[in-house]
């Protein structure tokens, strides 16, 4: 089968992503400002269709499947909606619903709530959810190429203002580069495939989508970030709608409580299968999930702990401060105001959780301290 040339490609990507961006933002239920109860609570998350339904990440998916936040609302009268984004348009959506008042919730990535944030959206960290993830640099068959120096002036397909953007600046400083030294190419993951085939790009920075390359032979990893230090892995977290936080905290406890309860479970080794099968629902083979999650050090009820740890708060000052500093924002970021630490003490002990998770995270291996992507 002839492969499309990138041209037809984009263009199909991009329309595809406009008219599922407009389809979302219409399911959007849009409530104004007001102290009182709230009809319905909506929480935004990335989801995939799987066997005819829309089924939601991480602990967004296991929230829904437990059914006690639901229950909970329900006895005050509050319905829970659910509203899902395709990971094509991801955070750039959920800023909007933030942004819009639209929604109340979402667990989305640490660079687009630094940009919503910095744009004047109100937002607070609620809860912590985990350790964060890994991204994959990746080059075309046939490049001898096995380090990010040896791209110089190649190009790169990097989905500008997506999460794992962050990590790839970290690792061009880390070795003395700037994004000028290469050709950013800017297209979304669902397109790269295809470009990288076609030799239309040289390179892909990606999360799991790059072992996936490396699975089907389309290209191989050269640096992930599980080889640089801890703080370079992508986050998210659980974020809320600061006036919806401080109007409704009874509310924002409940939630944070139904986060906290699908953390705990998660993070049980006999569940671990589970959490895995239901990681690679969207297009990801279970191979894959398993390898993204292998050898990086992190224990597996570490992953997704709630807790605030020092490494936490260093990480989003760490991002605030270097999305400013690169011009990625127009505002410096006060991370003391976005994080909001009153509702995940007690959640844990509302579920009898205290002392299941570590006060403070993994310790990072020497591997991880050298420096990255040096060949």
């Amino acid at each position: 089968m002839a492969i499309q040339k990138p041209k037809s490609i984009k263009s199909w990507a991009i329309g595809a992503v406009v008219l599922v961006a407009a389809v979302a933002l219409a399911a959007f239920q849009f409530r104004g400002d007001s102290g009182a109860t709230p009809k319905t609570l909506t929480i935004a998350g990335i989801a995939y269709p799987f066997e005819g339904r829309q089924v939601y990440n991480g602990l967004t998916g296991v929230v829904i499947r437990d059914g006690w936040l639901k229950q909970e609302l329900a006895k005050r009268g509050i319905a829970l909606a659910l509203t899902p984004v395709p990971t094509a348009v991801g955070a750039p959506l959920i800023n909007e619903g933030f942004s819009g008042k639209r929604v109340d919730f979402a667990a989305y990535g640490d660079f687009p709530a630094i940009i919503a944030v910095s744009g004047g959206v109100p937002l607070r960290l609620v809860a912590p959810m985990g350790q964060g993830l890994h991204s994959y640099l990746v080059v075309r068959n046939g490049l001898a190429a096995n380090n990010i120096a040896d791209l110089k002036g190649k190009r790169i397909a990097l989905h500008r203002g997506r999460p794992w953007e962050l990590p790839f600046s970290k690792l061009l400083d880390a070795n003395g580069l700037r994004q000028s030294d290469f050709k950013i190419v800017n297209i979304n993951p669902a397109a790269t495939p295809a470009a990288l085939a076609s030799g239309n790009i040289d390179a892909a920075f990606l999360l799991s989508d790059g072992l996936l390359l490396e699975q089907k032979g389309a290209g191989r990893v050269i640096w992930s970030t599980k080889q640089g230090p801890a703080d370079w892995r992508m986050r998210a977290e659980l974020f809320g709608r600061g006036d919806f936080v401080d109007d409704h905290p009874e509310l924002t406890q409940l939630v944070v409580n139904a986060y906290v309860r699908a953390a705990a479970w998660s993070a049980q080794d006999a569940n671990r299968d589970r959490v895995i099968r239901d990681s690679a629902r969207g297009s990801m083979p279970v191979e894959i999930i398993a390898r993204d999650y292998a050898n990086d050090g992190i224990p597996w009820r570490e992953r997704f702990s709630p807790t605030y740890t020092r490494e936490l708060i260093d990480h989003y000052r760490s991002v605030a401060d270097y999305a400013f500093a690169r011009g990625l924002v127009r505002n410096k970021v006060d991370v003391d105001k976005l994080i909001d630490r009153r509702f995940v003490g007690p959640a844990l002990r509302d579920a009898k959780l205290e002392g299941f998770w570590s006060p403070v995270a993994p310790p990072q291996t020497q591997a991880q301290l050298a420096v990255p992507g040096a060949s």
